[in-house]
């Protein structure tokens, strides 16, 4: 049965941490200003620590259970890192690909945007192709494991915590439920333009749905590895790479495509995830773990 009391808790605690850190920049300076787009750097990465700092809470005074069960010692199928690290960069690519061939967005391989902005910071004139030469290779190495330090912030607490307890309903609805969750989480951030700022709107409805979709391949590697570890990996891979399409793409609007959170983005993240299903890699059976004689492994295993 779900423990609908933990549940309820972590809930409550990593969204009133998160909110009121993605609500606090409105204090601070001008819409625009230098002061509030710091401010929300520091406070908006603060927040992706606010589910992991919930599950950590949740289980050691709501669950009253040993930290171990977040398996933070635990690493599982070496392999999944190796998909957890690539996969990202390869649906990136795809969904700015898909946006160049569809229209959406125009190819400047003058790099414009990036000459201006050098321009009026009073840069010296490097060569944009440096930049970028030198931002690809950040982003496909040492960025992805430093972005990881941030991703287990979320992972810890959406997948680590909330997604093995609502595995009794099936993977299907956890997965599905848990990425709702992770979704609305943002609600904040994306009314004040983050991923969209052209349609904070309807950024809403389109982060619950990238959020369900992304969360189900996140959720693939959690269950493959039963350790927060491999989809922080993931996550942090993306982050280290989401905006790398509008490089190319200036001025392209961010909810039709550019990345994986646009309506074009979709697109390679539903093929993978009907892969994983026709390829009956999802649901996951089997379940591992590091001690499958536990009762809630055991619970999990056959939800």
């Amino acid at each position: 049965m779900i423990n609908k009391k933990s549940i309820l808790w972590f809930i409550l605690i990593s969204f009133s941490i998160a909110w009121v850190l993605f609500l606090l920049p409105l204090l601070v300076g001008t819409p625009g200003s230098n002061l509030r787009q710091s401010i929300s750097l520091v406070c908006w990465t603060a927040a992706m620590w606010a589910p992991g700092l919930a599950a950590i809470i949740a289980t050691r005074v709501i669950d009253k259970e040993p930290l171990g069960t977040l398996n933070l010692r635990h690493l599982g199928e070496r392999k999944m890192y190796l998909w957890a690290w690539l996969l990202p960069i390869f649906l990136t690519v795809t969904a700015g690909l898909l946006t160049w061939l569809s229209g959406v967005g125009k190819l400047d391989l003058q790099f414009t945007a990036i000459r201006q902005a050098m321009a009026q910071a009073g840069s010296p004139q490097i060569s944009p192709l440096l930049i970028i030469g030198l931002q690809m290779l950040i982003a496909l190495t040492v960025g992805p494991l430093f972005n990881t330090l941030f991703g287990l912030g979320e992972e810890l607490g959406w997948r680590g915590y909330l997604l093995p307890r609502l595995l009794p309903l099936g993977q299907a609805r956890a997965i599905l439920l848990s990425g709702a969750i992770w979704g609305i989480w943002h609600m904040p951030a994306i009314l004040q333009g983050h991923n969209y700022p052209q349609h904070p709107l309807a950024g809403v409805f389109l982060m619950i749905v990238f959020c369900i979709l992304l969360g189900t391949i996140l959720s693939w590697l959690y269950l493959r590895t039963r350790s927060p570890w491999a989809p922080a990996l993931g996550h942090g891979s993306l982050n280290a790479v989401a905006g790398f399409p509008l490089l190319f793409m200036p001025g392209v609007d961010m909810a039709l495509g550019g990345t994986l959170t646009s309506l074009i983005g979709w697109i390679p993240l539903v093929l993978f995830v009907g892969w994983l299903v026709w390829k009956k890699k999802l649901p996951v059976e089997n379940i591992p773990g590091p001690d499958p004689n536990t009762d809630l492994q055991a619970v999990e295993a056959t939800g």
